[in-house]
């Protein structure tokens, strides 16, 4: 995302004139009344912004010291983590039916049909339709079923150990984290109705279209 991230963090570039973690909060159900952030880079821009509580949500912060990839970021919230819970990321947006959908399961992973060829997790299921493996690429082709790094997920998630990634350096993956857990815990899936997945600055400039045109 660079140069736009120079001076902020990528959850604070904005799309529709809200920041991308504002419109993280926007997908929350109302029934989510905590949220824990955790934050690194320039992550103090982010506290500023959101303070102690946002929309009616009380907000406690965690900050990784080292970017060690998305498992290690939420093992960072463990010892806050004692029911069932939500985890989607800061820098994507999402659909609140969505979300409402995946809570309903007890626990689920939200992935959608990809439209381009694209890096990104693609998503096996087992013969019940259920999680079974999350496979990392540089490309897959249209329709591929992909992850949104959206899960609802219980604490018996901690006792797994993060996988570590093996085309990247110093990286734990959670959805192949999750994979290993859902080998003795199920992960019912949901196709999501709208995922917008921001990763270049040409993510943002689609993203507003979508938002002009009314789609979003």
């Amino acid at each position: 995302m660079r140069p736009l991230t120079e001076t902020v963090p990528k959850p604070l570039l904005k799309v529709a004139g809200k920041s991308l973690i504002e419109h993280t909060f926007a997908a929350l159900p109302k029934e989510i009344d905590e949220v824990i952030i955790v934050i690194g880079y320039l992550g103090d821009q982010i506290k500023k912004l959101l303070g102690k509580s946002f929309d009616g949500k009380k907000i406690r912060y965690v900050k990784q010291e080292h970017l060690e990839g998305t498992a290690r970021a939420l093992f960072e919230a463990r010892e806050y983590v004692t029911d069932r819970f939500l985890v989607l990321m800061a820098d994507d947006i999402y659909s609140r039916n969505d979300v409402e959908v995946c809570l309903k399961h007890n626990q689920a992973m939200l992935v959608k049909q990809s439209e381009k060829e694209e890096p990104g997790g693609k998503v096996i299921l087992n013969k019940a339709g259920e999680l079974s493996n999350v496979i990392e690429g540089k490309s897959f082709p249209v329709g591929t079923l992909v992850g949104t790094n959206v899960f609802v997920l219980n604490p018996e998630f901690f006792n797994y150990e993060p996988v570590k990634l093996t085309d990247r350096k110093n990286e734990w993956g959670l959805p192949q984290t999750v994979s290993v857990m859902a080998r003795d815990y199920p992960v019912d899936i949901v196709q999501a109705t709208r995922w917008i997945k921001i990763t270049t600055p040409e993510d943002l400039k689609s993203a507003e279209e979508i938002f002009k045109s009314k789609k979003a």
